[in-house]
């Protein structure tokens, strides 16, 4: 299943501030479980030339206006999204589609992280047994869509 896109779009800063995401994968959960919480995370490479190395981080689904949902042609199954500023974690903050997140900040200097660390961030998926136990055999798949702006 896929889950992943990226873009990078400006938001009000600096003309010369840039951001740029790098190492995004599917996410492919597999055969799950319906008795727990099933969890996906990755370790992604965020970076942002502003001077604080802050950013913002927007995200929305391939679902109906945007929500966060897999949908396998006859069910839809909704998960969460969250976001963190250092790599190697399970959790941060819970996104909301279509809304900005912001105060994130990357200590990364250089922009395709292949100087120093080569992640600075997190991407959790979460699909909740409670939703599970009440799904639909089948493959679900869904797009997610991130996007950074410096701040």
């Amino acid at each position: 299943m896929a889950l992943f896109g990226a873009a990078i779009a400006p938001m009000p800063a600096l003309a010369a501030d840039k951001v740029r995401i790098t190492g995004f994968s599917d996410v492919p959960f597999g055969v799950v479980s319906v008795t727990t919480d099933q969890t996906l995370s990755q370790s992604i490479c965020a970076y942002s030339s502003a001077s604080t190395g802050g950013y913002w981080v927007s995200a929305q689904g391939s679902g109906s206006g945007g929500a966060f949902t897999l949908d396998s042609g006859a069910a839809q199954l909704p998960y969460d999204v969250y976001w963190a500023d250092s790599s190697g974690q399970t959790g941060g903050r819970q996104l909301t589609a279509g809304s900005t997140a912001t105060g994130f900040t990357s200590a990364i200097s250089q922009q395709f992280c292949n100087s120093g660390p080569p992640t600075s961030a997190s991407l959790t998926i979460v699909l909740r047994a409670s939703v599970l136990t009440g799904a639909i055999a089948g493959s679900y798949s869904g797009t997610l869509e991130i996007t950074l702006g410096p701040e």
